[in-house]
């Protein structure tokens, strides 16, 4: 008796390859996304220069407007994670009702687009994302520990 692994190794080479795919693509939308949330932050930062300046004159702690500043950026990735979530699942179940994205059969051995909705993966793909994005946002935050008070209250 042979496995169906032994009987059709090159389906399974091809499938071990596009899991190899999933992975690289998502590393790649993650590092965009930490990317596009610093420069986000860098941009709060700026457009509040005045505000962080009269916070500090006043006596707040650094870390105190760090804090907010992170947590304003947690709330835009969130936002967005939210956004795209409902994108991809309503994409996904349209996919499975309707089958809209066609294969060729013969390249493919599927005649449409599989798909699979686990909510383990959703899960661990949203916690790892907002962790990763998070982290990401911890350095430029120090930005605001550089911030002279005269300076910022001065600055337009």
């Amino acid at each position: 008796a042979q496995t169906i692994r032994q009987l059709h190794p090159q389906i399974f080479e091809w499938l071990s390859l596009h899991d190899m795919n999933v992975i690289i693509i998502i590393i790649l939308m993650v590092l965009v996304s930490g990317i596009t949330m610093i420069s986000t932050l860098l941009i709060l930062i700026l457009e509040k220069t005045n505000m962080i300046g009269t916070l500090k004159a006043l006596g707040t702690k650094n870390s105190s407007i760090r804090k907010v500043f992170i947590y304003n950026a947690v709330y835009i990735i969130g936002r967005g994670m939210i956004w795209g979530n409902a994108i991809a699942i309503g994409l996904s179940l349209l996919q499975l009702k309707f089958g809209i994205f066609k294969l060729n059969q013969e390249s493919y051995y599927v005649s449409e687009v599989p798909v699979n909705l686990d909510l383990t993966h959703y899960l661990l793909i949203n916690f790892g994302t907002l962790i990763a994005c998070t982290l990401m946002l911890i350095i430029p935050s120090f930005i605001i520990t550089k911030i002279s008070p005269v300076k910022a209250i001065r600055f337009d």
